[in-house]
């Protein structure tokens, strides 16, 4: 697999278009809650509607895919004072793995 020093791995978001976007965490869940998070959010997670996100491990041949959602959640009463009222919250569920042919 490749791993920087500090453990964390890239994973590229594959869409329709190709791979838009890459997101980096020490374990594919970390990734896809990221990605989750630029999912258009809803008022509150039993109405966040699902979205299928596909990430492929770069310099392999898996992509990790997921189930993600997002919605809208007030701030907690501790928070900092550059922290909006109002933040995005997601979650994700993993559905499998597949593995690439070519890349």
């Amino acid at each position: 697999m490749a791993r920087d020093t500090d453990g964390k791995r890239n994973f590229a978001l594959r869409e329709s278009d190709g791979e838009t976007s890459v997101f980096s965490g020490r374990t594919p869940r970390q990734a896809a809650l990221k990605a989750a998070r630029r999912l258009e959010p809803a008022d509150s997670e039993d109405d966040a509607g699902r979205a299928d996100l596909r990430l492929r491990e770069k310099g392999t041949q898996k992509v990790h895919i997921y189930e993600g959602w997002a919605w809208r959640e007030d701030a907690p009463d501790d928070k900092p004072n550059w922290m909006p009222d109002r933040i995005t919250e997601a979650n994700v569920s993993k559905q499998g793995i597949e593995h690439l042919e070519e890349l």
